[in-house]
């Protein structure tokens, strides 16, 4: 499962500060509820509107051209419930046009597994691509084709500039951001934190104490991801976005300053005082390193009185783990935003946008109909989802907690940080094994080398930016 959201371009603006704490405030304000009714928000796929020209099918907000006996193929790196809510979608596709699609599942890197399809013939006729990285190398290799009028209307209709502007390479319009992700969450067994009288922490400090005195309760406090490197480089944003400021992670996203500056000997030194103390991370450092993304969630809302660890960061997306096991969002499981490094808690966003590969009518109203609210209502209901589509009713989201996350993300408009790892070019900030990725997994094995891993990540992402 693949998660993100960034830009490229800088925002220098004053009000990004105050946008984020207006959303990290939403957030905090909402997030422990654990009612899971809707809002008085009227839906907003009633009646049509911003139709095709021509023949339409289907009903919703927009119109989309018959496409009898037309085929399409569409890769994601999504696996398990999110490839299948997604089905779900394209399933309400088929039904409003008669085009068939099939889902093709890609691996990470995604670049590479496209590369593959497109040498021998057989490109997918749209892409889900998970980082704004990804979009332009797919159109510096001349694959990714512009999306037509249409589309384009329904992203002015319902979509922020900034959200806009994460899909144009160049001034066009290639992208289309269908999902997204608050990736500055932090969830908890609130059993566990009953048992230990343990309180949400606002700061850094707080959390480092929440975790002891989750330890002290008999439960190891933390679960870490280690398995899937994105899981550690999300950790490492947070704390350099709150800790060092949005200029400079613009800076470092950008590679305008290296990976050897004291912000980022900061930042390291701050994940250190968690990764470096073992009883904090379950399974220790190694055991970590085993864990893949989905068990460390799992882990965490399982085992009773004493599951693995108290304690889960990644975005709103763990909601779909969650609904693995049989915790309840809202009741057995609540979520806290990340704690405050700096002055500011961060807000780092991410997500994944559809690329045509092969031009056509139908892929162009795939794409046209992604842009819509009714293909994101539709998987928003089902959970463990976000839109950055402002036109979807809040009270498609089926809980409280879900609720909130969505108004945050549409209430932060044009003023987000997108997740720095997906703005870099795929081979330093995307790829298993390589990168950005495989230093922090040595950085959580031996915490106390921050020097080396600066030195690692400088070099690593200095080939990257030059390639």
């Amino acid at each position: 499962m693949r998660r993100s959201l960034r830009t490229d371009r800088s925002h220098t603006h004053s009000t990004h500060r105050a946008a984020q704490v207006a959303a990290a405030a939403v957030i905090a304000g909402a997030l422990t509820l654990t009612a899971c009714g809707g809002s008085d928000d009227k839906k907003s796929d009633d009646g049509k509107s911003g139709a095709s020209t021509g023949d339409t099918a289907g009903g919703g907000s927009v119109g989309l051209p018959k496409l009898d006996g037309a085929s399409l193929e569409v890769a994601a790196v999504w696996t398990g419930p999110e490839q299948a809510n997604f089905k779900k979608v394209l399933a309400e596709f088929e039904k409003r046009t008669g085009a068939k699609v099939t889902f093709v599942p890609a691996q990470d890197p995604i670049i590479n597994f496209l590369g593959s399809k497109i040498a021998g013939g057989a490109p997918p006729d749209v892409a889900m691509l998970p980082q704004v990285g990804a979009i332009k190398q797919a159109v510096e290799k001349k694959w990714a084709k512009p999306v037509g009028a249409d589309a384009q209307a329904q992203l002015a209709k319902n979509y922020s500039q900034g959200w806009q502007d994460l899909g144009k390479i160049d001034g066009k319009q290639y992208g289309v951001y269908y999902k997204a992700a608050n990736k500055s969450l932090v969830w908890y067994n609130t059993k566990v934190f009953e048992n230990a009288g343990a309180k949400e922490p606002a700061t850094w400090k707080d959390f480092l104490s929440t975790a002891q005195t989750v330890y002290d309760s008999g439960v190891t406090p933390v679960s870490v991801g280690g398995a899937d490197g994105w899981t550690l480089t999300d950790w490492f944003e947070n704390v350099y976005l709150s800790q060092a400021g949005p200029e400079k992670y613009d800076q470092l996203a950008q590679h305008k300053i290296k990976w050897t500056d004291p912000s980022v000997k900061d930042a390291l030194t701050t994940l250190a005082q968690l990764w470096g103390n073992k009883n904090y991370i379950a399974g220790g450092p190694d055991g970590a390193l085993q864990t893949e993304f989905p068990a460390s969630v799992t882990q965490t809302f399982t085992g009773g009185d004493q599951p693995k660890s108290g304690m889960v960061f990644e975005g709103d997306f763990v909601g779909v783990n969650i609904a693995e096991t049989k915790a309840k969002i809202g009741t057995d499981a609540k979520v806290f935003p990340f704690p405050a490094v700096g002055d500011k808690a961060p807000v780092v966003s991410g997500g994944d946008a559809a690329v045509v590969l092969k031009d056509s009518k139908a892929a162009q109203a795939l794409v046209t109909f992604l842009a819509s609210p009714d293909a994101a209502t539709i998987q928003a209901k089902l959970g463990g989802y976000l839109s950055p589509n402002k036109s979807v009713a809040n009270s498609a989201y089926p809980n409280a907690v879900q609720q909130s996350m969505a108004k945050a993300l549409i209430a932060a408009g044009d003023d987000f940080r997108f997740d720095m790892s997906d703005q870099a070019p795929q081979s330093f900030g995307g790829t298993p094994g390589k990168g950005e990725w495989k230093d922090l997994q040595d950085f959580l094995k031996n915490p106390k080398d921050v020097a080396g891993t600066q030195a690692k990540l400088e070099a690593d992402a200095a080939a990257a930016y030059k390639g």
